[in-house]
């Protein structure tokens, strides 16, 4: 009896698993929305599947509408396999005829080419980086594909530039540097060169943004990893990449032994899927820097250990202090050209400027992570007060903000926005007085407000969901942060010093 009333809990009214698609956020480009239409209109044409009619609204309509895939009997198995081959038969016939066709075209002479070039608009956009045209063959093809776009029964997934072009200073290809950004960096340098830099000042300064040029330095005296006085930062550089590498022989060998065999098999799990579309982090040579980071912080800080999420933090360090010793873009950069004592300074200088990140906030990845609990909460009652009527949308289709706050708090954002963004954002971050614990808390209202037209024209649970976890920062940048860290500052200015104004 008890075995029958637990196969009908998990096994729901539905005949067929139901799925949800595949969640991308600014670290994985978007799945091509027409490839799914053409997929569902070939399905409901063959009439093999039955099909909900109804799109569920809200959370428990969603959950009774989903069954589990493990509890489909061997007789659902045998329906459900055969007409997805007749469906899969179907389709790939036509995708392939397809493709000889595509194929046909596009062999045509060079001057059939260029006179067809010359007669389409020319928005087909210039590639930038390196990373673009990794993804794509050439800007001439580009345009040919568009030019037969439209007679694609499933058609190309559009060519994107990577997510991370770090070179990239704005989204509106504004010139490198003007006379105002200038100014601003010898500012830096000034600062930076005096005896006793004054730090104050130079959080000032930073708060709008750092330089390229000077932003490593900037960086480690921001932290609090490098003192202020000049002639001591030699010093403790190489007293505490000492310290750092005296770890490593003390602790790295014990990764092998049973009590953190767990903890070293998950960080090994983790580091692949670091930003996947940036070669830099596919480098065998990068992810052994990474593990040997996070291994030896989860080993000096047994209460929270290595929780998922902090291998990202590592990334914005490694590719500012990277870029201290590169003069082209760091993301395909191959950095077994680099000296040893050079890997080895990038390495020490990015594990102790992420563990004073994470000193500030070690309670978002203890027991329970109550620090993450806490953030998204006060999130739900700070939305409340500025924006009700999103509030009061998202409680319409019971979408919790745990269910999509709890990675912007967990990965402070960083699955949400090109990591030049990030990088970006940190600059403010560490200008700010808990600016990581406190003010990305604003930062996280502010993000949620300017998606707040796209939010209120989704009217069911799933979609709201499938919006909040893919939303298009993909071509960001630091023109969009700007605002965003405006409102941000905004809304802390008028509520950081009375928290009663957002709570009901």
């Amino acid at each position: 009896m008890a075995a029958e009333s637990s196969k009908q809990f998990w096994k729901r009214s539905a005949k067929l698993p139901g799925s949800i698609q595949p969640v991308y956020g600014a670290q994985h480009p978007p799945l091509d929305p027409r490839l799914t239409k053409n997929f569902i209109k070939e399905r409901s044409k063959g009439n093999t599947l039955p099909l909900k009619n109804k799109k569920a609204s809200s959370f428990h309509e969603f959950a009774r509408n989903t069954s589990d895939a493990w509890d489909i009997g061997d007789d659902e198995d045998e329906d459900f396999s055969s007409s997805f081959q007749t469906l899969n038969s179907k389709v790939a016939k036509a995708t392939a005829a397809q493709v000889l066709e595509n194929h046909s075209k596009l062999r045509v002479k060079p001057e059939r080419a260029q006179s067809a070039l010359s007669e389409m608009p020319t928005n087909c956009k210039v590639i930038k980086s390196s990373s673009e045209a990794q993804l794509s063959r050439s800007p001439e093809d580009a345009c040919v594909r568009n030019a037969l776009h439209k007679q694609q029964s499933l058609p190309l997934r559009p060519i994107i530039p990577l997510v991370a072009r770090i070179s990239d200073q704005n989204a509106s290809g504004a010139p490198p540097m003007t006379v105002r950004e200038k100014t601003r960096l010898e500012k830096f340098r000034q600062l930076l060169s005096s005896h006793n830099t004054d730090l104050d000042e130079l959080r000032k300064c930073s708060w709008p943004g750092v330089p390229r040029e000077v932003r490593p330095v900037t960086w480690r005296l921001l932290s609090g990893y490098l003192p202020a006085n000049k002639e001591r930062r030699k010093l403790t550089l190489q007293r505490k990449r000492e310290e750092y590498f005296g770890f490593i022989e003390q602790y790295y060998d014990s990764r092998n032994e049973e009590n953190h065999q767990d903890t070293y098999r998950q960080i090994h799990i983790d580091i692949p899927r670091t930003n996947p579309l940036i070669p830099l982090f596919q480098q065998p040579l990068v992810q052994e820097i990474f593990e040997r980071i996070l291994f030896i912080w989860a080993i000096r800080h047994p209460a929270s250990g290595y929780v998922q999420g902090i291998n990202d933090l590592v990334t914005p360090f490694f590719v500012v202090f990277l870029s201290e010793h590169v003069e082209e873009d760091v993301e395909n950069f191959d950095v077994t050209t680099l000296s040893q004592d050079v890997l080895r300074s990038i390495e020490a200088d990015s594990f102790w400027c992420m563990s004073k990140l994470l000193d500030g906030i070690q309670d978002n990845y203890t027991f329970a992570q109550p620090g993450i609990q806490k953030k998204v909460k006060a999130l739900e009652e700070l939305v409340s007060r500025i924006d009700e009527q999103v509030h009061n949308h998202f409680r319409k289709y019971e979408v919790e903000y745990l269910q999509f706050a709890f990675r912007w708090m967990n990965n402070l954002l960083m699955r949400e926005l090109p990591l030049r963004c990030t990088i970006r954002l940190w600059d403010t971050y560490q200008s700010e007085p808990e600016g990581f614990s406190h003010f990305h808390l604003y930062v996280c209202a502010a993000f949620l407000i300017k998606w707040r037209k796209e939010i209120l024209d989704e009217e069911d649970f799933q979609g709201l969901l499938m919006l909040l976890q893919n939303l298009p920062t993909i071509h960001w940048g630091n023109e969009e942060i700007g605002l965003l860290l405006a409102e941000a500052y905004r809304l802390k200015y008028m509520f950081a010093d009375a928290p009663n104004h957002y709570r009901r």
